[in-house]
């Protein structure tokens, strides 16, 4: 977990400089970086297409932009930072006054030295992103004004990886590309999801794992748009995000409250006594909002470390690669592979011998046992599972009833599987 940590940290700081929006090259280039780490489907959905509700926007390109003094001085520079620019901007060549110029420029007087993100992806509109000092430093006086941007009918760009598992039931990982250089909210759930399919990949999964890579809102409805006729086979779900920083692990449930992800989800950070948050389902936030509305209602949660806007830094520059942790990357990592080893293994059994307690002793289940440091908590796993295998009750009802570690539980299942007591 360690060098995973900081292999996702050096793939968050290689992404970082790129300005991705919800279309767009940077996007493309930001897929194209991730496909050398896992083999991506990459899809291109031309501008105009019906998407449920929505429309395949326009696609945004931008080459260079800047605020330049009547020395010729780049004050602001989109080189420096690709936050410096209003997403979405429109392309605009002028010369003006600053205090015409104002209109236009986005600061936090709170943060003075931070730039904030911010975008414009549906209204026209241009304008600057900045550090409240370096605005406060301008001069009154003219200022030359360029954005060499394009908006223009194109495509809408996400990705797709699939692990391939024993059945063709899925579980979508979901992360959102359409951020710039905000290295938590964006990159950092880009890294682990790609480590976490690296991971699955090396193993024989239950389930198929279907990865999406996809500008948030717009690309998941374009997702499920392209996918309807196939989304009942999404059985779980987790979008990440914001998953590199200090906080507290914080899970929000799916719209159900009871989906069994939002069960496995809380018992895995309950038997991990890792500090964390499960809040309810709202309809703001990430993408499970889109997998969760009404019409889909699908089992989807979301992970993260400290919710959006819950911090500071989010969407402004401070948001940067020494704000996230490989540390903090890996136990988010960790407790995706902890919650995903146990969906895989959670199964209904039937007793095979439901009239009185099996004799196990002659099978050489009790046998089995011997010189273990947990032999009586494996033993009550096996009397547990054997009683509670009706058919109805999964092996985290067993868990959470026994009171066991799940891990156990599921050993037990399978000596007595193996044993022909039970079946699934």
């Amino acid at each position: 977990m360690t060098s995973a940590g900081e292999e996702m940290h050096a793939l968050v700081e290689l992404l970082y400089p790129l300005c991705r929006s919800i279309t767009g090259d940077g996007v493309r280039a930001t897929l194209e970086i991730v496909g050398e780490y896992v083999p991506l489907q990459v899809h291109e959905v031309p501008t105009g297409t019906q998407v449920l509700d929505w429309t395949v926007p326009q696609e945004w390109n931008i080459r260079d932009a800047y605020i330049a003094d009547t020395a010729g001085n780049r004050v602001v520079d989109f080189a420096a930072s690709s936050l410096h620019v209003l997403g979405y901007s429109v392309p605009v060549s002028a010369t003006m006054p600053l205090a015409e110029l104002r209109a236009h420029l986005h600061t936090l007087p709170d943060h003075p030295t931070w730039v904030p993100y911010r975008t414009s992806y549906y209204t026209p509109e241009w304008g600057f992103c900045l550090a409240q000092e370096t605005l406060d430093a301008l001069p009154d006086g003219d200022y030359e004004v360029r954005i060499d941007s394009t908006l223009a009918d194109g495509h809408l760009t996400y990705g797709e990886h699939v692990v391939p598992g024993q059945v063709p039931d899925e579980v979508i990982v979901s992360c959102h590309v359409c951020h710039p250089s905000l290295a938590n909210d964006n990159l950092a759930g880009i890294a682990v999801a790609t480590f976490l399919a690296r991971t699955l990949a090396q193993e024989t999964p239950y389930y198929t794992y279907r990865f999406l890579y996809a500008p948030g809102t717009i690309g998941a409805i374009t997702w499920l748009a392209r996918n309807t006729e196939r989304v009942d086979r999404v059985k779980h779900g987790l979008v990440l995000a914001c998953a590199g920083d200090p906080g507290q692990l914080t899970y929000k449930q799916s719209r159900r409250g009871d989906a069994e992800i939002d069960r496995v989800m809380r018992h895995v950070l309950a038997a991990s006594e890792r500090p964390h948050h499960v809040n309810e389902f709202t309809p703001y936030g990430y993408d499970e909002r889109q997998y969760c509305s009404p019409g889909f209602n699908l089992g989807v949660g979301s992970l993260s470390r400290t919710p959006y806007a819950g911090y500071p830094e989010y969407h402004t520059s401070a948001d940067n690669p020494d704000f996230v942790s490989p540390q903090a990357m890996a136990d988010t990592l960790a407790v995706c592979r902890e919650a995903f080893a146990v969906l895989d293994r959670n199964r209904r059994y039937v007793n095979l011998s439901p009239y009185g307690e099996p004799q196990l002793g002659r099978r050489g289940l009790y046998d089995a046992l011997g010189g273990r440091s947990d032999t009586k908590q494996a033993q009550m796993a096996m009397l547990w599972v054997l009683n509670l295998s009706d058919g109805e009750h999964s092996l985290l009802d067993v868990a959470e009833r026994s009171g066991l570690p799940f891990d156990t539980v599921a050993v037990a299942a399978g000596a007595l599987h193996g044993a022909g007591l039970i079946k699934a």
